[in-house]
């Protein structure tokens, strides 16, 4: 089979279209033959170093849909033809992907293969983020940063199936007005207005009751400015770098602020944790309430590009690659 490896890890330009063995699935293990890949920044940390593999070369991809093609011995509930989506297991940047069945989900008929490619990792992290890391509901304001990417303008669109006021930040008019159509109340031009001095003004000077960070050392102490006393940062994301060391009574002279690092994997710690969340989404998507705003679909030979193209944040929305 096709697949694309980081070998060694460093720049887009290390990231290799090659052959490898098509799998067989053992015991308790199901063969994915994939239609759609998601591309996400944890793709990025790996090709890096900045996470460590423990294999080399390294496997990317976090999440992606296609049909069962066999399962091994053991599994139940599941057979070959049925459509699936999964995500928190690499090495989906290839034709065919071992899954253990616990990760997946049903993709109803009603959604595409690029829908839910697009929204197994970003989009269960918009919902855990909206529904269980801050519960949002009408009444509260947050604010998004990098409103206008793949998470961002997920979390946007289910702030507002909360009821919640949005503020989201981008770099461009273009993704402002963008960010508008999905639904925000507010967008601030980071690039030519102060956020948090904005954000202050937009609340009254009370700020927000929650920060959703994905961007990490460039926002994350003005973001901590933003928000009302007892308020919450959640920063999930270090596309700018990582945050480094934090002295908690920073959290306390601001406001006994609430700061916490959450990730994926511990949001769908179970099936029926992962079949809310993918339910939800689903659901949202086949009744016209949510939409997954995909960027553009690359062919999996052109991974490289993809990764050049979200680094350099020229992107609005989520990236896939196509087997």
């Amino acid at each position: 089979m096709k697949a694309v490896v980081a070998d060694p890890i460093g720049g887009p330009e290390n990231l290799v279209y090659t052959d490898l063995p098509t799998p067989k699935p053992g015991p308790g293990e199901v063969l994915v033959k994939l239609e759609a890949i998601g591309v996400n920044f944890i793709d990025v940390y790996f090709r890096t170093g900045f996470y460590k593999a423990p294999e080399s070369p390294v496997r990317l991809g976090q999440e992606g849909a296609g049909i069962i093609a066999a399962t091994g011995e053991g599994v139940a509930g599941w057979k070959a033809g049925q459509r699936v989506a999964y995500t928190v297991t690499r090495g989906s940047y290839a034709e065919y992907a071992i899954v253990a069945p616990q990760l997946l989900v049903e993709l109803p008929e009603a959604v595409s293969f690029e829908e839910g490619a697009a929204v197994m990792l970003q989009g269960m992290t918009a919902h855990y983020l909206t529904h269980s890391t801050f519960g949002l509901k009408p009444g509260n304001t947050c604010l998004i940063h990098a409103a206008a990417g793949g998470v961002g303008l997920l979390l946007v669109q289910l702030a507002k199936i909360a009821g919640a006021t949005v503020i989201g930040t981008v770099s461009t008019q273009e993704k402002a007005d963008l960010v508008k159509q999905y639904g925000a109340d507010h967008v601030i031009r980071y690039t030519e207005q102060d956020f948090a001095l904005e954000t202050k003004k937009l609340t009254g000077g009370k700020g927000v009751d929650v920060v959703y960070d994905s961007v990490g050392k460039d926002t994350f102490l003005p973001s901590l400015d933003c928000l009302r006393p007892r308020g919450l940062m959640a920063s999930f994301g270090q596309s700018s770098g990582g945050v480094g060391q934090v002295d908690p009574l920073l959290l306390s002279q601001k406001g006994s602020l609430f700061l916490t690092r959450p990730t994926l994997r511990h949001y769908i710690v179970d099936a029926a944790e992962l079949k809310w969340r993918s339910s939800d989404l689903f659901q949202w998507l086949a009744a016209g309430r949510l939409q997954a705003p995909i960027h553009k679909v690359y062919k999996l030979a052109d991974a490289a590009q993809a990764h050049r193209d979200l680094e350099a944040r020229r992107t609005c929305g989520k990236l896939l690659l196509r087997p």
